[in-house]
C-alpha cells in the first residue's frame, strides 16, 4: 500500500472534527433530484497530485513521495498509478484525469514514447476494470518539452506542428480505449511573446486547422468524447490565444467549430484574466459552452497560477448554482487540478487538501440548492428585467424591434426612471446561506 496510514474517508456529518472525514459530502444524498455524486462528478488529477513536488517559479521541489523513486522507469510510472488508484478508492471518488506525459515516460523517439504509453494504458485499463473508476478526460502535454518552446498547434515550424498533431492523435486513441468521456486541449504555449516575430492570423488559422483535425479523427475512430478547450490568459506566454471563455467562444464561432467544442474552465485562470472566480463558468454556461470545471483557486496576492484547493464557500456556492441551473455537468466533472502548498510535505496533507476541496463544493451544492428552492434572489433578478417581459422590451427579445420603434417608444415613455441595483441586499441574502 502507498498510504497505509490513511483510512477510507467516510461521511461523518457537519459535527465531525476528524480531518480525515467528510462533513458535507454524502455521495448518495439526493439534492434536487440527483445524488451529490452525480452533481459533482469529482475527479483526481495525476499531474499535481502525483507528479507535483512543491516546486514554484522561485524554488526547487520540497516533497519526496515514498512511492516515487524519481526515475523515468516504467516500474516507477506504474507505482505512481498504484498510488493514484489507492487514493481514488480511499477518497471514494469515481474519476481521474491525466496528461500523456504524466503517466508514461517520454522516449528518445515518438515510436518509443507511444510504445511505453500503450503499455501504461493497458495497466490503467486493468486498474479501471478492477476498481470501477472511470477516466474523465485525457490531454496531451504540448508545452513542457523544448520542441514546443514556440508552441505546438501554433508553432511556426511545420515539423513541430506535425509532431503535436501526432501526439494529439495518440491521446484521442488512448482516451477512446479507456472510455474517457472528454478530451481536453490546454494551449500551454499557444500564444505569442512578441508581435514583432509573430504572424498572429496565420497561427490562429493553424490552431483552427489542428482542432478540425482532432475533431475529424475523433469521429473517424468512433469516439463520442466531448472535446474541450481550456482558456488561460497568459503564463507561460505573454498573451495566449485562448485568453478567457469569451475569447475561446469567439474563436470557435469565427472558425465554425462552435458545434464541436465546449470549454473546460479553470477558475484560477479566470482570475488571472482579471475576472471574478465564477465569471468564465457563468459566461460559458449561459452561452451553452460549459463542459467541465478544474475546480481550483489562486492567491490574489501572487502573480502566477498557484492551483490551490478552493476554500471560499461563497465561490463554491455560486459555481454549484450555475451547475444546477444548467442541469449538471453531463460528461464533465469537478476535476481537482489542485496542488498542496509547497510547505505541506506529508502524504496526509495530500488527502486533507482533497477532502477539504470535496467538502467545500458539496457544501456549495447544498447552499445553491437552498438558494434556488427559496427563489428570493432569482425573483429579484426577474423583477429587475421585468420591462423586457412586455411591450417594447419584449419586441427587443423577440428580435422584431427597430431603431425607429425604439425611438418612438423613448419619446412616448419619457425620461427613464432610476432604479437601484440593490447590490448590498443581494450580498446580504447570499450571506444567509453561506
Amino acid at each position: 500500500m502507498s498510504f497505509p496510514q490513511i483510512p477510507k474517508i467516510e461521511y461523518k456529518g457537519p459535527e465531525s472534527t476528524d480531518p480525515l472525514s467528510y462533513r458535507f459530502y454524502n455521495k448518495s444524498e439526493i439534492i434536487m433530484g440527483k445524488t451529490m455524486e452525480e452533481w459533482c462528478r469529482f475527479s483526481l488529477c495525476s499531474w499535481h497530485t502525483f507528479r507535483g513536488k512543491g516546486a514554484d517559479p522561485f524554488g526547487f521541489p520540497t516533497m519526496k513521495r515514498h512511492f516515487d523513486d524519481e526515475s523515468d522507469s516504467m516500474e516507477n510510472a506504474k507505482r505512481r498509478i498504484d498510488a493514484m488508484f489507492e487514493m481514488l478508492m480511499k477518497l471514494d471518488i469515481g474519476y481521474y484525469t491525466f496528461h500523456d506525459r504524466d503517466v508514461s515516460p517520454e522516449g528518445s523517439t515518438l515510436e518509443e514514447s507511444n510504445k511505453m504509453l500503450d503499455e501504461i494504458v493497458d495497466y490503467l485499463a486493468e486498474k479501471q476494470k478492477k476498481t470501477g473508476v472511470k477516466l474523465l478526460w485525457a490531454t496531451q502535454n504540448l508545452f513542457s518539452h523544448p520542441r514546443y518552446m514556440n508552441g505546438g498547434a501554433t508553432n511556426p515550424d511545420a515539423t513541430t506542428f506535425a509532431y503535436a498533431c501526432t501526439q494529439a492523435k495518440k491521446v484521442i486513441e488512448i482516451n477512446h480505449k479507456l472510455g474517457g468521456e472528454n478530451v481536453v486541449y490546454w494551449g500551454g504555449r499557444e500564444g505569442y511573446q512578441s508581435v514583432l516575430n509573430t504572424d498572429v492570423k496565420r497561427e490562429m488559422d493553424h490552431m483552427a486547422a489542428f482542432f478540425r483535425m482532432c475533431r475529424d479523427y475523433r469521429d473517424k475512430i468512433g469516439s463520442t468524447a466531448q472535446l474541450l478547450i481550456e482558456p488561460k490568459p497568459r503564463e507561460p506566454t505573454k498573451h495566449q490565444y485562448d485568453y478567457d471563455a469569451q475569447t475561446v467562444i469567439g474563436f470557435l464561432c469565427t472558425y465554425g467549430l462552435q458545434g464541436d467544442f465546449k470549454v473546460n474552465i479553470e477558475p484560477n485562470h479566470t482570475t488571472l484574466a482579471g475576472h471574478d472566480y465564477e465569471h468564465d463558468i457563468l459566461v460559458a454556461s449561459k452561452l451553452g459552452f460549459l463542459g467541465s470545471i478544474d475546480c481550483n483557486s489562486g492567491d490574489p496576492l501572487l502573480g502566477w497560477d498557484t492551483d490551490m484547493f478552493c476554500t471560499d464557500i461563497k465561490k463554491t456556492t455560486l459555481v454549484m448554482k450555475i451547475v444546477i441551473e444548467q442541469g449538471g455537468l453531463h460528461a464533465g466533472g469537478l476535476n481537482f487540478d489542485c496542488k498542496v502548498r509547497r510547505e505541506s510535505t506529508e502524504d496526509r496533507d495530500l488527502f486533507i487538501g482533497h477532502i477539504g476541496g470535496i467538502d467545500n463544493f458539496a457544501r456549495g451544492l447544498r447552499n445553491a440548492a437552498k438558494i434556488i428552492q427559496d427563489n428570493v434572489m432569482d425573483n429579484m433578478v426577474k423583477e429587475r428585467y421585468a420591462t423586457f417581459d412586455e411591450g417594447f422590451g419584449k419586441t427587443v427579445e423577440e428580435g422584431t424591434a427597430t431603431l425607429e420603434s425604439a425611438a418612438a417608444f423613448a419619446v412616448k415613455a419619457g425620461e427613464p426612471e432610476q432604479k437601484s441595483g440593490r447590490q448590498e441586499e443581494y450580498e446580504m441574502i447570499l450571506n444567509r446561506y453561506v
